[in-house]
Order: C-alpha cells, then structure tokens, then sequence
C-alpha cells in the first residue's frame, strides 16, 4: 500500500493572495518545491485537492484554473524538479454566480469527493498511513472525513484559524506545523522514509 500527500494549493502551496487573477503573480511558498521533491524522491504520492470557487464566483473560467495550477507544476520542477502525481480542483459553490458550477457537489472540501477520486485513480492509497496538508479548518475536516491524517499548517489562513478568527475548527488536526517543509519532514520522519 502506497502513502499519498494531499495539498491544499492556496496558503499552502503557494502564497496565499486572494483570487490570482494574474497566472504570473502565483508564487510558491520558500521550501515548497523541495519539501514535494522529498515526497517524490520517498515513493510518497504528492496529490494537490483545492477549492477553486473562482470559476462559480465568475472571476474567471476553468482555462484559468488550469493555467494556475500549471503554474505549480512549472515552479516546481524550476525550483527543484520536484512534480505532483495528480491535480483535482472543485469549482463549484452552491451560492455562486455562474449556473454552471452553482451545485451541491461531493468535491468541495470539506466533502471528501476529490480524496475518493484519487483512490479510484491509485487504489493502491492506504488512506489511513496518508495525510491532508492545508491552512484551513476546512482542510482538517477534508482529511477527518476521508479517514486522513489532518495536518494544519500556520501559513496562509492557518495562523487565523489557530486564533480563531477564521473558520472554526470542529475537529483538531493530529498535527500543527508552522509550513509545508516542516510538515513533509515530520511525515518522513513517521513513515521512516529516508531522503
């Protein structure tokens, strides 16, 4: 059985800057690409999930979501030939503008449709020996309810939500790391991966 990573993108990935209208102005956090490179050289599946509700808020389309999410894997591989092994995004909100994408789905966190979908893609994920990293409240119930490990992390929103000021925390992460680096390092160390 194979142990995947799953990453939120925005405050955890890379910088956290509101809706990235500019696909240039997408940067990673410092240490990012190397931590995933760390993932990828331990055989750990390095899997993004994000809510991507730009495109029912009709800030933008899909091809821009796309476009940011290109951008992660071009960085990535600059910084430290470092890839992910698979991206899923959810674009919906019930409440948004663009009738398309305003649905009730299964894949907006903290639902944990785009986790499922990723098994179907690797069933060889042993869910429980696997973690979600994320800067929400949203991201520690995401991993709680695909029967993860929930890793918040205090870049982007995480600090806030710590002192709860954003979101509210129903359940505790197993884990509280200050970024993704640090996070990475303390999976390996529990998994007995060494790089």
């Amino acid at each position: 059985m194979t142990i995947a990573v799953f990453l939120d993108r925005d405050g955890t990935m890379n910088v956290e800057k509101g809706y990235i209208r500019n696909v240039d102005d997408l940067e990673l956090i410092p240490g990012v690409a190397q931590a995933i490179k760390k993932l990828n050289d331990a055989g750990i599946l390095a899997i993004m999930t994000t809510n991507q509700t730009g495109a029912a808020r009709g800030f933008y389309d899909v091809a821009h979501i796309l476009a940011l999410n290109s951008r992660v894997a071009e960085l990535l591989k600059q910084q430290a030939d470092a890839h992910l092994d698979a991206v899923f995004y959810c674009p919906h909100l019930s409440k948004g503008t663009v009738e398309e994408f305003a649905v009730e789905c299964g894949c907006r966190k903290p639902e944990p449709g785009m986790i499922k979908e990723a098994v179907q893609q690797f069933p060889q994920i042993d869910l429980s020996r696997s973690y979600v990293l994320g800067d929400k409240a949203s991201d520690v119930a995401f991993g709680y309810n695909a029967g993860c490990q929930s890793v918040l992390l205090k870049t982007g929103y995480g600090e806030r939500v710590l002192a709860g000021k954003y979101q509210v925390l129903e359940q505790q992460p197993h884990f509280i790391c200050d970024d993704l680096p640090q996070a990475v390092d303390l999976i390996l160390s529990r998994t007995g991966a060494c790089v």
